[in-house]
């Protein structure tokens, strides 16, 4: 898929601004967007071949904070043409899915409401649904491969809206996920009188993503 992004980017800032008003930003968002969707393959990958679930996550999070720095600088990108943002936006969102996923996890790995089984099995969970997220990027390619010449700005616009539709529902999915994870873990400390504990390590519901 390398440079499918960029191309896909390009395209469709060209093919929805004139030439006399096509300007194009500083920081160039689509090589941050390809490492963002390379990062995010690449921790579905470790996750499927670590050897146990403590190293598995800790290589997962070597690979988050390595891809971070091109997250954060493309949610920094304000400037782009309406078409060129919901791709960028679209991005960002598999970015964040992996935030969420890192973030979280990372307490739950702490939190002794779960057992090393449960923590297991929610760490698949979090990486199905990222690597369903990421999937959906490939679909894009469909803008610029030899039939898309003759697509018009609806069609092209429809391939768009469609991933974008389908990858904010899994955006909303993970935050939902998270939220059930944490929600249980709250219940069975609040039986032990100690849910208290739980609300420190993760936060209100303001502060974190549940």
């Amino acid at each position: 898929m390398k440079k499918i992004i960029s191309m896909m980017l390009l395209a469709v800032l060209f093919a929805t601004t004139s030439p006399l008003k096509a300007q194009w930003v500083v920081t160039d968002p689509t090589n941050l967007a390809q490492s963002i969707v390379n990062s995010a393959q690449e921790i579905v990958q470790t996750s499927s071949t670590a050897s146990n679930m403590i190293n598995n996550f800790k290589e997962v999070q070597k690979v988050y904070n390595q891809g971070k720095e091109y997250y954060d600088k493309l949610k920094a990108v304000n400037n782009l043409v309406k078409d060129a943002r919901k791709v960028q936006q679209t991005v960002l969102m598999v970015g964040d899915i992996s935030e969420i996923y890192v973030t979280n996890f990372g307490k739950m790995l702490n939190d002794k409401n779960f057992s090393s089984k449960e923590l297991t099995s929610i760490a698949f969970g979090y990486s199905k649904l990222l690597n369903e997220s990421s999937n959906l990027l490939k679909d894009l390619k469909q803008i610029i491969n030899a039939s898309s010449m003759s697509m018009n700005d609806k069609e092209r616009m429809d391939i768009i809206d469609q991933v974008y539709k389908e990858v904010s529902e899994y955006h909303k999915l993970v935050r939902y996920y998270t939220n059930k994870n944490i929600s249980v873990s709250y219940l069975r400390a609040k039986k032990k009188g100690d849910a208290q504990n739980v609300l420190q390590l993760y936060g209100t519901s303001n502060q974190k993503y549940w």
